[in-house]
């Protein structure tokens, strides 16, 4: 069995150490985020939905992000052909797809998850891609996390 190699990464919640083989580029970057290409999925806590989608090149830059399917189990998503082959997707079975989660700052009762930009990593390839998904009239949909 092969070592595992590891860094330790800085984040705005502290050091972090990260298999090199978890790290994900996204060859186009996020919306707002072009110039940054790799990140690296960290846990919060094992027991809740939420999880930081950090970058290595920026340890200021993490963003929220969830599975949708925890909140909303008929989420739909669609990714196109050229979208399946710039992640070089072989399997569903290797894709991933989380939504960012955005809380206003002092009012964690109005946070809602962004179902407009999901972002879709295959796990196999080690690859991310953001996926604007459009809706009938150009509205984000936002999905309020009230109750949960």
């Amino acid at each position: 069995m092969a070592e595992q190699k590891i860094i330790e990464i800085e984040t705005r919640l502290g050091p972090h150490k990260i298999a090199l083989e978890s790290i994900v580029r996204f060859p186009r970057g996020l919306i707002g985020y072009e110039d940054k290409r790799d990140f690296v999925l960290l846990r919060i806590r094992e027991d809740v939905p939420f999880m930081v989608l950090q970058s290595l090149e920026d340890p200021g830059l993490g963003l929220m992000v969830a599975d949708p399917y925890a909140f909303i189990p008929d989420y739909s998503f669609r990714l196109g052909e050229a979208e399946q082959n710039m992640l070089n997707m072989e399997s569903p079975e290797h894709l991933s797809v989380l939504v960012t989660v955005t809380i206003p700052v002092g009012r964690p009762e109005e946070a809602c998850l962004n179902l407009t930009g999901p972002v879709a990593i295959n796990h196999e390839a080690r690859l991310g891609l953001q996926v604007p998904q459009s809706e009938p009239g150009g509205h984000p949909v936002r999905f309020p996390l009230r109750g949960k």
